[in-house]
């Protein structure tokens, strides 16, 4: 038995503008998806705990599945044991990431099978190899949405500089409070509702996307000093920005009013591409437990995290 385990991301900067080139600073979070693979032989079984699936056979060969349901909840999966044409095996998913929020869960999830499945049959992948190969197959589940950030962060964790190239920072962890909406989020509606905008209103648009990336290259060195207050503030603009690109929505915005207001944060934006999906929040000095109470108050779901975390592991070969 051979298990992985990959990290989500929050976007601390930079949604949107990042797609015209300007810089954006992603961070691995240490809410994780964890894939096991052991012998079975004469079968292939997938197993899917969290997704209320208590398991089922999939045959790689027809395609024959118990249900449509399953064959959506593991086409990652799938394409990850085609990618190397496996056989006679078994794979458990467990991930503490929710699904369609924005944090990465299925780059975490590609990612952790691609590591466990090269750690179980000795194909002695390096970290480069599995982020290139999980990219490609996240890619092509997603029809050419695939984001190289997200399998890169689940790959090698820490923090990413994203611009016309993909740059590893070497900053401390950041202790934040995400939280989710319950909304999920189209990520391919949202982009293009953003360029649509641009196409109309270029003027306007394209200062608000410099602004946004000016926002992303002062982070860096408030995250280098530890400086919590104007970080705060930073996100406190970034999402203002976003706002006014009209990416957010009332959940989201419900959520950020409360960590900065009864959370007492010293800033909260939304991350990712926005509509629903989470909202991440720097805790003040009352703490994560005022920021956790303040969002569940306000109907969200929170979550305590690191940014900056380790990347893909292997939790054990047993």
């Amino acid at each position: 038995m051979t298990t992985a385990s990959a990290p989500g991301k929050i976007i601390l900067f930079g949604e949107h503008a990042v797609v015209f080139g300007v810089t954006a600073i992603g961070a691995a979070i240490d809410l994780r998806a964890k894939v096991t693979v052991r012998n079975l032989p004469g079968s292939v079984l997938i197993k899917t705990a969290e997704l209320a699936l208590h398991g089922f056979s999939l045959d790689l060969t027809t395609g024959r599945l118990t249900s449509p349901q399953a064959a959506h909840a593991t086409r990652y999966i799938s394409a990850v044991l085609r990618e190397f044409d496996v056989k006679d095996i078994r794979v458990c998913i467990d991930s503490s990431l929710p699904p369609a929020a924005g944090l990465g869960s299925s780059a975490s999830i590609v990612v952790a099978a691609v590591a466990a499945i090269s750690a179980h049959h000795g194909l002695g992948l390096s970290r480069k190899e599995i982020a290139a190969i999980s990219y490609r197959l996240e890619k092509k589940v997603q029809q050419g949405l695939g984001s190289p950030m997200d399998t890169a962060l689940a790959t090698y964790g820490g923090y990413l500089k994203i611009s016309r190239d993909i740059a590893p920072l070497d900053l401390p962890p950041l202790e934040m409070v995400v939280g989710y909406t319950k909304m999920p989020h189209d990520t391919l509606s949202e982009v293009e509702k953003v360029q649509d905008l641009r196409k109309r209103y270029f003027d306007l648009v394209d200062p608000i996307f410099q602004a946004i990336g000016a926002i992303s290259e002062k982070a860096v060195p408030l995250i280098r000093e530890q400086n919590p207050e104007e970080l705060g503030r930073l996100m406190n603009v970034n999402h203002g920005l976003l706002e006014a690109l009209g990416v957010s929505s009332r959940e989201l915005d419900e959520l950020v009013n409360a960590a900065r207001g009864a959370g007492g944060a010293f800033g909260a934006k939304l991350t990712g591409a926005g509509g629903g999906g989470c909202m991440i929040a720097l805790p003040g000095a009352a703490g994560t437990d005022a920021l956790m109470v303040a969002l569940k108050q306000a109907r969200g779901v929170p979550f305590k995290v690191v940014a900056g975390c380790e990347g893909v592991r292997l939790e054990g070969d047993l």
